[in-house]
């Protein structure tokens, strides 16, 4: 079943990782993927965009079904294969409540980590405006701090929404990314245990970015938040 399945993705892109994720989850190992390069724009290539017309990563099918929004392929891949690899979503409604809570959250963070990142990454120095900047890292941080509340209990074996669910698998490649980008460990504490105690999880590892696999050095964007 997986031989019907092909991933465009881009390295270290949290929607590409949460997709991978829950590929290596659902025992779906053996699908068809392919590594782009968004330095060189290839996320916007023909081949994307006969997938994905909006041009973005990841760019997924299953046979003649197409999933490009990164958190619906994970439902889809969940609800096609509840019974195969590890369940996703947990069965009682109070941990369904607060799974579909943090995940749509985790969106969230995306959004805000992205506009710091982006903005100081895609930005010439000369356009920028020190009161965009403020902004953007002011809302980032309310951000990050609200994930360290939730993270209070953080300890072995604790998740989102008790077991491992998609939850983590939309938060998990975020929080990494933060991390990539210089995000104080010292700062973040509860985030930083929660990074150490998920990043060794298989599908985790198996998926990691590999151009972060051949260098650990990141970059320091985030290091004054």
């Amino acid at each position: 079943m997986a031989k019907s399945m092909s991933l465009l993705w881009g390295a270290g892109s949290p929607p590409c990782w949460r997709v991978m994720i829950t590929l290596e989850e659902k025992k779906l190992q053996g699908y068809k993927h392919k590594l782009l390069s968004f330095e060189k724009g290839e996320h916007k290539s023909q081949e994307v965009l006969e997938i994905n017309p909006r041009g973005q990563l990841p760019a997924f099918k299953h046979g003649d079904n197409k999933v490009n929004e990164s958190t619906a392929a994970c439902l889809y891949l969940e609800n096609q294969f509840k019974s195969q690899g590890y369940k996703l979503i947990p069965d009682g409604p109070a941990e369904q409540a607060v799974m579909h809570q943090r995940m749509m959250e985790g969106l969230t963070l995306t959004d805000k980590l992205n506009a710091v990142i982006h903005y100081d990454w895609l930005v010439p120095e000369e356009e920028r405006h020190d009161s965009a900047v403020k902004r953007n890292k002011e809302t980032l941080t309310s951000e990050l701090k609200l994930w360290e509340s939730y993270l209070q209990n953080v300890s072995a074996g604790s998740y989102l929404a008790g077991a491992f669910s998609l939850a983590d698998v939309v938060l998990f490649p975020n929080i990494a990314y933060a991390f990539r980008f210089g995000l104080s460990v010292g700062r973040y504490p509860k985030l930083a245990k929660y990074y150490s105690l998920l990043k060794d999880r298989p599908s985790i590892k198996t998926s990691w970015p590999p151009h972060w696999l051949a260098s650990s050095q990141g970059y320091d964007v985030l290091k004054d938040l």
